[in-house]
């Protein structure tokens, strides 16, 4: 190995639905959304991130916007491979180097993702120079990243609300006792925006104007103690076809999101009627940590913590939280070898 080891690089992947985030020499080098933009006429990828981002929903038809990604998974093979290979280029620090380096990689899936799924992810990044790729437990890696020590006997619930997923684990021992993957999360809350400005107020509006919106006012309850200001949303009038704008308060959106978050509230009690009575006992003391750019939903922390009686922390930065995990385990291989997926 020793020769090798200094044409090696590490970096730790954090593949998301929605975002993409990548870590390399513990630093965050790559945050970006999930999407590229290819080419139809060429089939080239003509932008990825941030700028096929901003083509999102602005498209003619020699362009097209794919998110490679869905609920979790690979569902572009070609694009996806692509978008993390285009990543992985932008790295500042390999960038200066002359031939691609071997890289050793630790990239994070879904709990409850399947094999196949989970080949196509090894695939991809073996496809892009990656020599050893180590997958782990999204949810294992939040915690890790949360700053919870996963190896003691001791239990820890996470609740991960990603993009397209959101996973919820109880673990103990460097090990998930019981785990449950539901397809509610980021996405599903963007579209019931749209759903809702469709039906309410007749009003057309794009992905990523609705994801703004989540953003802004998002809410999972109408109490808010520091409620954020109304809101102007521009689109297009479903009678009369002509851009329109309409005032939007939280509230509203409290309402829109409310059945979808009445389903991650009940995979959470459900998560917690299976788990082993001692470990519930540890949980009723350590209460539940949230991660994913999901638990920034205003009031979201409150309703959970009502739902289930038990306190509710919100990790700090909690976008970065599976991928700091991510990057842990990458410098300390050795100790989390039991954590990683065979």
């Amino acid at each position: 190995m020793g020769f090798f080891d200094f044409l090696t690089e590490e970096i730790a992947i954090d593949l998301g639905t929605a975002n993409t985030l990548i870590i390399h020499n513990d630093k965050v080098v790559v945050d970006s959304p999930s999407i590229v933009a290819r080419d139809r006429i060429s089939g080239k990828i003509i932008a990825v991130g941030k700028e096929a981002n901003m083509m999102q929903g602005k498209t003619h038809e020699n362009i097209k916007t794919i998110r490679p990604l869905k609920d979790g998974v690979i569902a572009d093979f070609d694009a996806s491979e692509q978008m993390i290979s285009l990543f992985i280029k932008n790295i500042p620090a390999l960038k200066k180097k002359f031939f691609n380096p071997a890289l050793r990689m630790v990239v994070c899936i879904p709990s409850g993702i399947t094999e196949v799924e989970m080949r196509a992810v090894k695939e991809s990044c073996e496809r892009v120079n990656g020599k050893e790729v180590y997958l782990i437990h999204e949810p294992m890696a939040a915690a890790i990243g949360i700053g919870v020590d996963i190896m003691q006997p001791k239990g820890n619930m996470i609740v991960d609300i990603g993009g397209g997923t959101t996973e919820i684990a109880v673990i103990a021992l460097g090990g998930i006792v019981c785990d449950k993957s539901v397809k509610v999360a980021g996405d599903v809350f963007t579209n019931d925006i749209i759903y809702y400005m469709r039906t309410q107020h007749n009003l057309y509006v794009g992905d990523r104007t609705a994801e703004k919106i989540k953003i802004q006012i998002g809410a999972a309850t109408e109490d808010l103690e520091l409620p954020p200001e109304d809101m102007s949303v521009q689109g297009r009038d479903l009678l009369t076809g002509k851009p329109k704008q309409v005032q939007i308060s939280y509230r509203e959106i409290a309402k829109a999101l409310d059945k979808s978050i009445l389903r991650i509230e009940d995979s959470v009690m459900e998560t917690l009627s299976q788990t082993p009575p001692e470990l519930a006992a540890d949980i009723y003391n350590t209460g539940i940590y949230l991660a994913g750019g999901g638990s920034m939903l205003r009031g979201l922390d409150k309703r959970l913590s009502q739902k289930t009686d038990l306190p509710v922390y919100i990790a700090e930065d909690p976008l970065r939280a599976v991928v700091r995990g991510t990057g842990i385990v990458l410098k300390n291989l050795p100790k989390y070898k039991s954590v990683l997926i065979k």
